[in-house]
């Protein structure tokens, strides 16, 4: 009756989703500040005041036609600012055609996917990893190939990605500052994964498309900085969304940026811009391409993230947990006290304590927390904690 693939693919969904479901059910039993859920990367603080003035200006004063259609790869005024920001970060030339504006970063990589893809071609994801990632290469007849990450840094494996790499791959995705770990991956160790990219491609007679997902870039702490995929990568496809930098994640506004050094980018783009408009997308949100327009300077203040990183990460180590510090984005992915992390999960929710565990990230044993609440949920969460802590017997 139904598709089998979905219905399979139901089976194995969003455990992300299905803990948001878990905390909505608790908090509405035992009431909102009782329940600590960590489990959806969901932005608490509001969006930057000058976004928001933005905002009430385009409402009170709409553009001419802002409602209405415009090229399926957006306004270009607005492709033309993104362009020459990222140029300038870069140092590769980029005009608005490099640029389409997506519904999010989620729209983007299936626009990018579907352009990319022919039917059996291999994608590499590093685990751990956004478990989408899966759903988005199946739906244009791709196959995922997970490569392994260093135990301990979750840095990515050179040597295990040109293991990973067959004569059927067409690209590789990389996440960074990475969900679920929130791990910064080095420049220098881009420029390795550079390398072997293009030395397989050679080998094998084919381009080796690098796809960077960077929902988080903006988000670093410590004087980390994230590293120039575009200025690294030759073949880069870069996918942005404005959800956590501007704490808009309902809005669905982003961009793909094309590298001007791909081969024949020209096609590329103009790819791009027909798979937006074929899956169904058209065009990204008018309104919101506008406002992304008028807000790139503007970001969410980062320090609101690190106190609350800080707060959980040193109670969460000095209990005993495990855990690598993250350097961006917000998320927590400490090493799991019980080998069964479905039983942990468990054990964890007598605390009234929401969190992911690791296996659906394809990473067995460890478990996800994302810190985007708020800092009284923190809080108030740390003696449950530390009860879970006793209780797990760490």
């Amino acid at each position: 009756m139904f598709s089998r693939k979905v219905v399979e693919n139901l089976k194995n969904s969003s455990a992300i989703r299905a803990m948001f479901e878990e905390g909505a059910r608790l908090k509405k039993e035992f009431g909102e500040a009782n329940v600590f859920d960590f489990s959806l990367g969901n932005p608490d603080p509001p969006p930057p005041e000058g976004t928001i003035a933005a905002l009430e200006d385009l409402v009170a004063n709409p553009p001419p036609g802002i409602h209405g259609y415009m090229n399926n790869a957006g306004y270009a005024d607005v492709r033309a600012k993104i362009a020459e920001r990222l140029a300038g970060k870069s140092g590769v030339p980029l005009t608005q055609e490099n640029i389409v504006m997506t519904c999010g970063a989620g729209g983007g990589l299936n626009v990018v996917l579907k352009a990319l893809l022919d039917p059996g071609d291999e994608v590499i994801i590093f685990s751990p990893f956004f478990v989408e990632y899966k759903f988005y290469t199946e739906n244009h007849g791709g196959r995922i190939v997970v490569v392994p990450t260093e135990e301990g840094s979750f840095l990515p494996d050179l040597d295990a990605l040109e293991r990973g790499i067959s004569p059927r791959t067409k690209a590789v995705i990389l996440n960074t500052p990475n969900n679920p770990t929130g791990v910064v991956y080095p420049a220098e160790l881009l420029a390795g994964m550079e390398d072997v990219l293009q030395k397989k491609g050679r080998e094998y007679g084919r381009v080796i498309y690098l796809v960077s997902d960077e929902p988080y870039r903006d988000i670093v702490y410590d004087g980390v900085e994230a590293p120039e995929v575009l200025r690294i990568f030759q073949n880069a496809l870069v996918g942005y969304s404005f959800s956590k930098s501007l704490s808009l994640p309902g809005e669905r506004i982003g961009y793909v940026a094309a590298s001007s050094r791909i081969e024949d980018c020209a096609t590329l783009c103009e790819a791009l811009a027909f798979t937006n408009r074929t899956l169904g997308f058209v065009n990204a949100p008018s309104l919101f391409q506008r406002l992304v327009g008028r807000s790139l300077d503007a970001k969410v203040d980062v320090g609101i993230y690190r106190e609350r990183r800080d707060l959980l990460y040193g109670h969460l180590v000095k209990l005993g947990f495990s855990c690598v510090k993250p350097g961006g984005a917000f998320y927590l992915f400490p090493k799991s006290p019980l080998p069964d992390t479905a039983a942990f999960k468990q054990m964890a929710l007598k605390h009234k304590i929401i969190l992911v565990p690791g296996n659906g990230f394809g990473c067995p044993g460890y478990f996800r927390l994302a810190y985007c609440v708020g800092i009284e949920t923190i809080k108030n969460s740390l003696q449950a904690f530390t009860a879970l802590a006793k209780e797990a017997g760490l």
